[in-house]
């Protein structure tokens, strides 16, 4: 076992069966599937149940009753519940391209998470998604219609759906990496515990499963390496999250703070007066 794929669901099951038949066409397969799920209905639970039967890849499947965002409480169970030793984070409604998994595991390198990004479809490209399209990698081509919605602003960052092998390239093109991505990012479990995970203190999406994970694994000494134009994922279309002020409030305090470990994590430490960022 390669690597550990955590997809952090909430329903949309119908997105969450393309996404499991595009890693069924990975170049790459020593890996297993863990769908976090954080309190979705039945219809997750019967996706997951057919696809044990459909794909080679073993798939785990982790719930917990619905009270409101608990994405990091799950990620954190994902952690704990993870066969191998490296692991790439995802999201329920990101379909990886073919090489998706192929190039986090050989773009690893000592001292480094990985960040990657990711093209954001269009209403019209993602109602055209079927499970044929995904399986023939149709869903992947990038021709005039895609291009069009890119320049007319219905789809975003579609150039960022353009692989290039080559490191100098990739380099040229974008010299500095941007932040990370949480439907996008691997790193070695073991340094996932030496930060304590993620924070549980985050109730609302929009930082606290990237901006501070990155924040931390910085402060502990590893840095960021880009996936730019390499390990390319398909966001599909839905209206934009809105992300709460009490969770930038937290992020920021938490900038402040410069504390590499957070309190309530994978294990749930005592506070010190000193060191607490509540």
């Amino acid at each position: 076992m390669e690597a550990s794929i955590v997809i952090a669901v909430y329903n949309k099951p119908h997105i969450l069966r393309l996404i499991l038949e595009a890693y069924g066409r990975q170049c790459r397969g020593a890996f297993e599937i863990i769908v976090a799920d954080d309190g979705s209905g039945d219809d997750v639970a019967a996706v997951v149940r057919d696809a044990r039967d459909k794909y080679s890849f073993p798939v785990q499947h982790l719930w917990h009753e619905d009270e409101g965002w608990r994405k990091n409480v799950m990620l954190n169970n994902a952690i704990r519940a993870a066969e191998s030793g490296y692991m790439i984070f995802t999201d329920g409604d990101c379909l990886p391209h073919r090489l998706f998994v192929e190039d986090h595991l050989r773009e690893r390198e000592p001292g480094h998470y990985l960040c990657g990004r990711r093209v954001e479809m269009s209403a019209r490209w993602s109602e055209k998604l079927t499970e044929a399209s995904v399986r023939s990698g149709a869903f992947e081509r990038i021709g005039v219609a895609e291009w069009r919605d890119g320049l007319t602003g219905h789809a975003q960052r579609i150039e960022d759906g353009l692989r290039f092998e080559s490191r100098r390239i990739r380099n040229i093109l974008h010299a500095s990496p941007r932040g990370m991505l949480g439907s996008n990012f691997s790193v070695h479990r073991e340094v996932l515990e030496r930060i304590n995970g993620f924070d549980e203190e985050y109730d609302g999406p929009g930082c606290g499963e990237d901006s501070d994970v990155q924040l931390r694994l910085d402060l502990a000494g590893w840095r960021c390496k880009s996936l730019r134009h390499l390990a390319i994922q398909y966001h599909v279309h839905h209206p934009r999250t809105t992300v709460p002020q009490r969770c930038l409030d937290r992020f920021e305090r938490a900038r402040l703070a410069q504390l590499p470990r957070c309190r309530k994590g994978l294990i749930h430490e005592a506070v010190n007066s000193d060191e607490s960022i509540s």
